[in-house]
């Protein structure tokens, strides 16, 4: 199952850019990172198979091992891809919302987009690495 992130706006380079870049080298599984300008931009056309989660301040706050279990219930059932969309600075309009899957939310603070990125990219990581029962995940 392909992991492709859409994000708005450009991160560039720089620490951000290198965390993030450091987790995505990490997952086993595919992984394409597309961006998108602040506004307009097309968003890339909806494929067979796809689930839709967005980020969002006010989405579910998900434990690692539940979140891990839903992408792989959406492997096992034969989805092609899980696209993750980060909005721009005023979020997602509300018909993409009502095609989501999943609104996903990293606590109820708002974080900077190069943050909510670098932090997906490592919750892709952690999610791939407990469905491998790879030791980086601990609880507790």
């Amino acid at each position: 199952m392909l992991l492709h992130i859409v994000a708005r706006g450009r991160i560039g380079r720089g620490p951000e850019a290198e965390l993030v870049d450091r987790y995505l080298k990490r997952i086993a599984w595919p992984v394409k990172l597309s961006e998108l300008p602040d506004q307009g931009g097309r968003l890339p056309e909806a494929v067979p198979g796809l689930r839709r989660v967005l980020l969002d301040e006010t989405g579910e706050d998900l434990p690692s091992r539940v979140f891990a279990a839903r992408l792989g219930r959406w492997r096992d059932d034969g989805v092609r891809e899980a696209r993750f969309l980060i909005g721009a600075a005023d979020g997602h309009p509300e018909a993409l919302r009502a095609e989501a899957d999943l609104v996903l939310g990293f606590g109820r603070a708002t974080w900077p987009h190069l943050l909510a990125r670098a932090m997906l990219a490592e919750q892709l990581w952690r999610a791939t690495s407990i469905l491998a029962n790879h030791p980086y995940h601990r609880e507790g």
